[in-house]
């Protein structure tokens, strides 16, 4: 019992001091492997949750903010010929693209919590998060291009792949069944039929 409690000290310890280290200023860090690693854990477990909300329910009618209509409405004012479906990391990224992306992404702090949070960004929305298919961006650009992706339908391919394997693996399942109810019919009507035979 005393080895337990040990080790659920230095746990309880080691995430005090991880939740301590990420409440600092950026600036008071170099390039810490660390705190990067934690980052990084971080975004790819948001990353898991929502993938999993949007392969979950039609991502039409998710909410992931409380301020969506403002983040969504900006967002088209601000780049309205941005095409979301796949993204041209370039027009996220580069010294032009992030002048312009600045002033949208300041207007929501104070709005959305930890808004220039980093996180991960799928390029196409229509895959998964993959190494090659993931990019690091703030939150609140996040939240306004897949917000953007939900409302104009580009994340139902995932919602739909997720629904039709699931149906097709319910369906294969009913087919299995109902295959081995008709090889029972059949073998039961056989015998019948062979009773009969052998009867008469």
């Amino acid at each position: 019992m005393e080895a337990s409690g040990g080790a659920d000290e230095a746990v309880s310890g080691e995430l005090v001091s991880v939740a301590h280290a990420l409440s600092l200023p950026a600036e008071s860090y170099g390039n810490d492997p660390d705190i990067e690693m934690a980052w990084a854990m971080r975004a790819m477990q948001h990353a898991e949750v929502y993938y999993k909300l949007i392969s979950s329910v039609d991502p039409q009618f998710l909410k992931l903010t409380k301020v969506d209509d403002q983040i969504y409405s900006e967002f088209r004012k601000n780049f309205e010929n941005l095409k979301i479906d796949v993204l041209d990391p370039e027009e996220l990224k580069s010294v032009s693209a992030k002048e312009k992306w600045r002033p949208f992404c300041l207007q929501f702090d104070g709005v959305i919590e930890d808004f220039n949070y980093g996180t991960l960004l799928r390029l196409d929305c229509s895959q998964g998060y993959t190494e090659e298919n993931t990019i690091f961006a703030p939150r609140i650009q996040f939240f306004a291009i897949e917000i953007a992706r939900n409302r104009e339908g580009y994340n139902k391919a995932v919602y739909d792949s997720v629904q039709d394997k699931e149906d097709k693996g319910a369906n294969n399942g009913e087919k299995e069944k109902s295959d081995k109810g008709e090889e029972k019919e059949k073998k039961a009507k056989n015998g019948v039929n062979e009773s009969d035979e052998i009867a008469m």
